[in-house]
């Protein structure tokens, strides 16, 4: 049974952050701190940072432990700040997870182990020793097109057993795998995929961790509590109207073109780092006309 949204740890949006950087590819931490305020300030309930469009994979761990505290002092309890410790190393993992709990992260995002591919009984062990070793609430990350594997639905059955792991972020898209779960456990769903975000409300999601949320927060919102309110239909227009935004800002990889978007507005977002490359003049024209047609403030067509 899913649990109800209104008892959910972390809100119902949560924009995936960016890591703002300098000219010289360092972090810039004032920067991420007022990326963070902007956030909050325009519609987030929550923050999750050191994910994947925080360019984690290139980010080492004192970098990850000042990101973290950048965001935690600028945006204090104005926010649910969870903060992403997934590796494909288990004890790797539960270091970064007792470093954020000891920061005062409000919650953890981890991600399926990438790349050596375990079975489920190695995926089942991972989270649940990661689990065993802090008091905060888990949120899994399930994205199979980046790490190879994706978690079951059974797997997740058992996973919800554990009283720390209490949310699933979802960019795997398999709905009907959704649904089991949740008729079975109080696993609280958030659409980890923009386009998708209608839908998971429609089978009891709790909300989304975004990337369009970096600019149309407050209408992420507005889709969700219309969409629970019973109208639909407006839901519905709401949805067709950012999935221009969705659309634009994944053109090639999200954070790419999500921190071109930035730049464009002035905000902190800076380069790209490797093997990531920054958008290129064709793609920022592209990107231009795409969150014009998605209503986005400050581009105009």
């Amino acid at each position: 049974m899913a649990v109800n949204r209104e008892q959910s740890p972390f809100g119902t949006v949560l924009t995936a952050m960016v890591t703002p950087m300098l000219a010289d590819g360092s972090v810039d931490y004032p920067g991420v701190g007022r990326l963070a305020e902007y956030l909050v300030a325009n519609g987030n309930d929550g923050i999750v940072v050191n994910g994947t469009t925080g360019e984690a994979p290139t980010t080492t761990d004192d970098e990850k432990s000042r990101i973290l505290a950048a965001v935690l002092e600028s945006v204090g309890d104005a926010a649910f700040v969870v903060a992403g410790v997934g590796t494909n190393d288990t004890a790797h993992s539960v270091e970064l997870a007792r470093a954020a709990q000891d920061a005062g992260a409000r919650g953890l995002l981890a991600v399926t182990p990438y790349y050596n591919k375990p079975p489920q009984a190695g995926i089942l062990a991972h989270f649940n020793k990661l689990a065993d070793n802090v008091d905060l609430p888990i949120m899994l990350y399930d994205i199979p097109g980046r790490t190879g594997t994706a978690i079951e639905w059974e797997t997740l059955v058992q996973l919800a057993e554990h009283r720390n792991i209490v949310a699933v972020k979802d960019a795997k898209g398999d709905l009907e795998s959704v649904v089991e779960v949740l008729r079975r456990t109080d696993l609280v769903w958030y659409s980890g995929d923009d386009g998708l975000n209608l839908p998971f409300l429609s089978i009891g999601g709790a909300g989304f961790v975004s990337v369009t949320g970096h600019f149309v927060a407050q209408r992420l919102g507005e889709l969700a509590t219309t969409f629970w309110s019973g109208d639909v239909t407006k839901a519905i227009e709401i949805n067709e109207a950012l999935q221009p935004v969705s659309t634009g800002l994944f053109r090639t990889q999200g954070a790419i073109l999500t921190k071109a978007a930035l730049n464009e507005l002035g905000l902190p977002a800076g380069p790209m780092r490797l093997p990531l490359v920054d958008a290129t003049a064709e793609q920022i024209a592209v990107l231009r006309s795409d969150l014009a047609l998605g209503a986005v403030a400050g581009f105009t067509a």
